[in-house]
């Protein structure tokens, strides 16, 4: 119960950044993938850079997870070929929608409801292809 308030408390932190950030108005984002405005990018930036150099840290103090004794592993993953497919369609439904899945439920915690046709494709797409790995377990 503890590790999920926690975790709510981490998520609404990261929506309110978000929102702060201006990731949460299409308009920005819109301006970002025309290239007039790159506020976004910086933003997207700065956060690969406290990520990576978060995880740098982690790798070099030993950190381990929560209710573990071992350090905290990361390994790297093998190409998976219909990841290129899955993500030209992020991308796609980002620039359509002006929202990514972070930002689309940041979106809905502003009360701007019209993100919620986006938040059910969104879930659509998760259970198809939960649906679709269930049935194709090599893939």
């Amino acid at each position: 119960m503890g590790q999920n308030l926690l975790f709510l408390a981490l998520g609404t932190l990261f929506g309110f950044l978000l929102s702060r950030a201006g990731a949460t108005e299409p308009e920005l984002v819109a301006r970002l993938f025309l290239f007039e405005n790159p506020h976004l990018l910086w933003v997207i930036l700065s956060a690969i850079a406290v990520g990576a150099s978060g995880v740098w840290l982690m790798r070099r103090i030993g950190l381990r997870a929560v209710g573990a004794s071992a350090p905290i592993r990361f390994e790297a993953k093998p190409y998976v070929r219909t990841l290129v497919l899955g993500s030209l369609l992020f991308g796609v439904g980002w620039g359509l929608t002006g929202g990514c899945p972070g930002t689309v439920l940041a979106m809905l915690g502003e009360g701007k409801l019209y993100v919620l046709p986006v938040i059910a494709g969104l879930l659509a797409g998760t259970w198809l292809f939960g649906l679709w790995g269930s049935r194709n377990p090599s893939s």
